[in-house]
This record gives structure tokens, sequence and C-alpha cells, in this order.
């Protein structure tokens, strides 16, 4: 007759490795390539449909943000110059933190609805609303 302590080890030894949990939304990141003094981001159509929202509006954002002119070539983003891809990275992080993901419960189940001259990110899981700046 086994000992508890022996049935104890037994079990934890048929116990299946600790896996690591993920959120089912993570920040899409950037890639791309330089090209002369141009920077591609070949994944950009990828981003916009992660986040579900409006191409020009992210298009019109990340230009602003990283002070650079740019043209969408399909579903490539165009700068015209040289930008990290941290600083990318950083912008489209900062983009979803504002426009994407609920600032009350932290998911992305958000829509931008307008409210007559207002905007606001209403949350589809948790019913919380704040204004945004388009």
């Amino acid at each position: 007759m086994k000992t508890y302590e022996q049935m104890l080890d037994e079990a934890l030894k048929n116990l299946p490795e600790t896996s690591i949990a993920t959120q089912r939304f993570e920040i899409p990141k950037a890639k791309g390539f330089l090209q002369g003094n141009k920077t591609v981001v070949t994944n950009f159509k990828e981003i916009v449909d992660a986040f579900r929202r409006d191409a020009q509006h992210f298009l019109k954002y990340l230009l602003k943000e990283l002070a650079s002119p740019g043209i969408l070539d399909g579903p490539r983003l165009v700068l015209g110059r040289k930008v990290s891809s941290s600083l990318i990275n950083a912008k489209i992080k900062h983009y979803a933190d504002h426009f994407v993901l609920c600032s009350t419960c932290g998911k992305p189940d958000t829509q931008v609805i307008m409210k007559g001259d207002s905007v606001y990110l209403k949350c589809a899981a948790c019913g919380a609303q704040k204004p945004v700046k388009l």
C-alpha cells in the first residue's frame, strides 16, 4: 500500500507541463524593411484588420506621430523617411491603448461611436464608454 506522500509524488509527476497563458488579443508588431531613404511596413493591412479600425484614421495617426510623409501601396505602408521598427511599434501600441483597448477592462471588444458632436470608444464586454479625439 502506498503512502500519501508516494501517491502525491506520483500525481505531481503525471501533471502536464505548466503552460503560458496568453491573451486572445496581442498587439501586432510591424514587419518591414528599409528601401533607400524609405521605410516599408509590409503588414499594415493586417494591423488595421486586427484593430478593426478605419485604415485612413490609423494611417493619419501614424504619419502624424512619426512626423513622416507616407502613402498606402496596397497592403503596405511606405513612409518617406527611415524610421526604426521600435518607434513604429511604440506608436502602434500607443494607438491600441487609446483607440482599441478598453480603459476599464482592457479587452479589445470596442467600437468607435458618434453621439452628437462627440466620439466615444464603447466597450461591448463591460459597457464602459470613454471620449476619444479622432
